[in-house]
């Protein structure tokens, strides 16, 4: 910061310490650019981006950046913005060919002992279960954590200490399941994703993608499960037509134990699972 960098790249709140501590000075920036605005908001880095901006000179070009575009987002865009040129780009939304994706149909009161119950299964490794809120990862990290199932939860309202310490659990394997909104699924690079179950149905059919495709990396294999209430049939829908795929339904049934058939790599028996049970009346989610 001494030398004056042409280029500084930082989190806000990292950003708002420099300053503080006048090893940064915003006074002659001429370029500012917000990536992922929309997870900035989710991750509760509001009042830090204001105080950024705040110090920036008036004249300047900004350029915000943000896979969707909600409300807050636009709100956020206009209160700093002036006259801007928006520029959107709608991606064919593609899931990677080695992601098995299921559906399960069940009611919103069922889901928490489904859940219970396919982690019996030793052959969900290693797991992220996407929840639509932070109250509900907390609740659902509970009920495992309960069930004595090593669990850590990551959301907007962790400390950066608390988010730092659940990824380096799930990364050496002392937590098997992580337990996240979708703050996590465009910032968690973790190797080794057995599974992805979604608790929650995502609103965005780009959320969805974003979220299953945690695992099946680098040319691994994986699955992606989801629990669909009644309330989620539309969006179940929603997320088939932009993929322009159906997603495969299966019967609310007990996994496999592990004494019955132990899988030879993670997520091998859940797949048999599914695999046997496709000629059996498996149905169109359509």
């Amino acid at each position: 910061m001494r030398r004056g960098p042409d280029i500084v790249v930082g989190t806000p709140g990292r950003i708002r310490d420099l300053m503080g501590t006048k090893h940064l000075r915003l006074d002659q920036v001429t370029h500012f650019v917000l990536d992922e605005a929309d997870r900035m908001l989710d991750l509760g880095f509001i009042r830090d981006i204001r105080h950024v901006v705040a110090a920036l000179p008036a004249r300047r070009q900004s350029m915000l950046f943000s896979a969707t575009m909600p409300a807050e987002v636009g709100q956020l865009a206009n209160s700093f913005l002036r006259d801007p040129l928006r520029v959107e780009v709608t991606p064919e939304i593609r899931t990677p060919e080695k992601i098995e994706q299921h559906v399960h149909f069940v009611d919103t009161s069922g889901k928490r002992a489904l859940l219970t119950r396919l982690l019996e299964d030793p052959g969900l490794a290693r797991v992220i279960v996407f929840t639509r809120t932070k109250h509900g990862a907390n609740k659902v990290a509970g009920v495992l954590e309960n069930a004595g199932i090593q669990v850590n939860a990551i959301h907007g309202n962790k400390s950066q200490p608390q988010r730092e310490k659940a990824l380096r659990d799930f990364r050496s394997g002392r937590a098997r399941v992580l337990v996240a909104t979708d703050i996590a699924a465009r910032g968690i690079d973790v190797t080794g994703i057995s599974h992805v179950i979604n608790f929650d149905l995502p609103v965005e059919a780009e959320s969805y993608v974003h979220r299953i495709g945690r695992t099946a990396r680098a040319g691994a294999a994986g699955i992606a499960i989801s629990f669909c209430d009644p309330s989620e049939r539309g969006v179940l829908r929603q997320i088939e037509r932009q993929m322009n795929q159906t997603i495969a339904v299966v019967g609310d049934t007990p996994p496999m134990t592990h004494q019955q058939n132990r899988p030879s790599a993670p997520g091998q028996a859940q797949r048999r699972r599914y695999n046997d049970r496709g000629n059996r009346g498996m149905r169109s989610a359509a």
